[in-house]
């Protein structure tokens, strides 16, 4: 199993490229609920949906689709 904290890694890092361009200090706060396991060699996409200055997203494993990080919220600077 794919440890949880990894997955947020993944998550966090498909926001700082696509909403903040790489820049960390942009990133204020972020947060989610694990809603499911990883396993190894599964494919996670992280969905996103920015709304002003708060970016909500949730992560899902496209093999089996099922979201596995929910209620993901990310705040900006």
């Amino acid at each position: 199993i794919l440890h949880g904290l990894a997955t947020y890694g993944v998550a966090g890092h498909a926001i700082l490229k696509s909403c903040c361009d790489y820049d960390a200090a942009r990133l204020k706060s972020l947060s989610v609920r694990f809603s499911a396991p990883v396993y190894p060699g599964e494919t996670i996409r992280t969905e996103i949906w920015k709304t002003g200055n708060k970016v909500q997203y949730r992560a899902r494993v496209l093999e089996r689709d099922l979201v596995v990080l929910s209620h993901g919220v990310a705040e900006l600077a």
